[in-house]
């Protein structure tokens, strides 16, 4: 009786933490179904890959990357590389996660975006956050993201093409993301470097690998600044 009040409690209070998740993703998951309707997919194909695949941004890539006409092994290439942070991402929560069972890893590494992370290593660090609300949090965002994607799919027949703006909603995602990254002047430095690079490398290189490069370069312009800040911070306190 104890263990399911305590199952009970962990669902709740995942719940909980994720609504502000799910409510972010809905507008998001109807343009995604939206414009995937419009690129030529079925409803079962975007429920199907909202399911396997279950990361936003790769999957507005590889639609926009479909309807560009481009081989498939550009897209899974593509996406595979957009979602490579999702080692960083896991390697933070794996210090919150000893211990932890296989069977009860395999469904949470399926969960983990973006935002779920965030909310997850916060609430691991600030609190007593148990493993099991975590896992909620990824899997009620799962089911809410999965929902609003079919929704948008099903409706799409009715909107028409490009009306409403639908088709910005993943640069206003990529904007809205960067925004809640811009935490000092080195950050806003990285910012500019790799937009910077990517309008210039898109002149240079054909099809989307510029955005991954660009994004790549800066980053580590981005960590050589910051380490060398640290550096030079405690150089400064020995003095």
């Amino acid at each position: 009786m104890g263990d399911t009040r305590k199952s009970a409690s962990f669902i709740k209070e995942g719940a909980k933490a994720a609504w502000p998740i799910c409510i972010g993703y809905f507008p998001l998951g109807l343009a995604f179904g939206i414009l995937a309707q419009k690129g030529g997919l079925s409803l079962p194909e975007i429920a199907l890959m909202s399911l396997i695949v279950f990361a936003g941004s790769s999957q507005f890539i590889a639609v926009s990357m479909l309807n560009s006409g481009a081989a498939p092994v550009s897209i899974i290439l593509t996406t595979f590389m957009v979602n490579l942070r999702h080692v960083l991402m896991s390697s933070s929560l794996a210090l919150y996660l000893r211990g932890s069972s296989r069977k009860f890893l395999i469904p949470y590494a399926y969960g983990v975006t973006d935002e779920s992370f965030a909310v997850n290593l916060t609430r691991f660090r600030d609190t007593d956050w148990h493993p099991y609300e975590a896992l909620t949090v990824n899997q009620v965002a799962n089911a809410a993201w999965i929902g609003s994607t079919i929704l948008g799919g099903y409706g799409g027949q009715f909107i028409p093409a490009g009306y409403l703006g639908i088709d910005y909603a993943l640069s206003a995602m990529f904007l809205c993301l960067l925004v809640f990254q811009l935490r000092g002047r080195i950050y806003v430095l990285t910012a500019i470097l790799s937009g910077c690079l990517a309008i210039s490398l898109s002149l240079l290189i054909p099809g989307n690998a510029y955005g991954v490069l660009a994004s790549f370069i800066g980053a580590t312009g981005g960590f050589a600044l910051l380490k060398a800040a640290r550096r030079k911070q405690f150089t400064y306190g020995q003095e």
